[in-house]
């Protein structure tokens, strides 16, 4: 069983194998010790600190499996951004360019630099190591962050976005960023997505071009990976969709791919969750669920069955269950159904 929870400071060198293995383009777990360890520490005080609106709070997690102890993968939420940096976009849009005179009327598409996603709360860092791509996992890994959501409204802004990684080979080329570099930067992709990982984006508003661009001026290999994603990302992509996210015509600045949004109220799991009381014992049910306990900074998240009793409002779990919740007889969980 994968029990999703808070990061801890002796998760650091299970965060760093997280990093290693996510490859380039995975902007939010750059391979860096410091910026990973501070990412830990600002979480533990994140999840430590009492909230009334939404500000710089990081919310970090990982999926421990239950039996070897391992860390499977890990997830976050970052409540406001942009406020103590600028977070840029790519707006894609259309004008158009006409002349009734001479019977002329083209319609063009352009990329106009932005901060739109200032002060909204933001899905990121999720990764879920290969040996545990199968069943509820990968579900349990994004939905648990709605649940949290669900249940904590006051910590989160009233959008919540996605940036969903771009198309690049391998090597971590971008048919975008080459393009970019070739008229405006003079560093690679990798170099670029790092800097960006730990913070350091003074060179975005240094370099970036201000005006907006003419995409048919790109190269046909950059026009053609706007808004698309990785392979790898598509899972995620669909998973969100399914919730209710859609693109807006917003995409990264690196590699072009497209961000997804959604209101907190209109997210399927936040609207169809249910908040029930707790009996733990022994049931023959075969519903799977996606269920976490009520708690903020001992948070807790499984994939389990559960009995339901929508009439009395009630939920049963087993002692296994209930013990990787760290709930008892009489506590609440939120729960969705699967």
């Amino acid at each position: 069983m994968l029990v999703i929870r808070p990061i801890m400071a002796s998760d650091y060198s299970a965060l760093m194998q997280c990093a290693e293995e996510s490859g380039h383009g995975f902007t939010s777990l750059p391979v860096n010790e410091e910026m990973l360890r501070n990412r830990i520490s600002h979480s533990e005080a994140s999840f430590a600190k009492e909230v009334v609106n939404p500000a710089d709070e990081g919310y970090l997690m990982v999926a421990e499996d239950t039996e070897t102890g391992e860390i499977a993968g890990t997830t976050a939420i970052e409540a406001a951004i942009g406020l103590d940096a600028p977070f840029y976009n790519y707006h894609l849009s259309t004008v158009v360019h006409a002349s009734r005179r001479l019977g002329v009327h083209n319609t063009v598409q352009i990329l106009t630099l932005g901060n739109h996603y200032t002060g909204d709360t933001e899905l990121c860092t999720l990764f879920l190591r290969p040996p545990w791509r199968e069943g509820l996992n990968g579900r349990l890994l994004s939905k648990a962050r709605f649940l949290m959501m669900a249940e904590h409204r006051h910590r989160f802004s009233d959008v919540v976005f996605a940036e969903m990684r771009g198309v690049s080979d391998e090597e971590g080329n971008s048919p975008f960023w080459h393009w970019l570099k070739k008229n405006f930067f003079s560093i690679d992709f990798i170099h670029a997505d790092y800097l960006t990982g730990i913070g350091a984006k003074g060179f975005i508003a240094d370099l970036m071009p201000k005006l907006p661009i003419y995409v048919n001026l790109l190269s046909e290999e950059a026009q053609a990976v706007i808004g698309k994603v990785h392979d790898n990302t598509r899972p995620a992509l669909r998973l969100l969709e399914n919730e209710g996210f859609s693109c807006r015509g917003y995409v990264d600045i690196f590699d072009a791919g497209p961000t997804v949004e959604c209101d907190v109220r209109n997210v399927e799991t936040v609207r169809h969750s249910k908040r029930y009381q707790v009996e733990v014992g022994e049931h023959e049910s075969e519903q799977q669920c996606l269920v976490a306990n009520t708690s903020f900074c001992d948070f807790r998240a499984v994939a389990a069955p559960l009995d339901i009793d929508d009439k009395a409002q009630r939920v049963v779990l087993s002692q296994q269950v209930a013990d990787a919740l760290a709930v008892t007889d009489g506590d609440f969980v939120r729960f969705i159904e699967q």
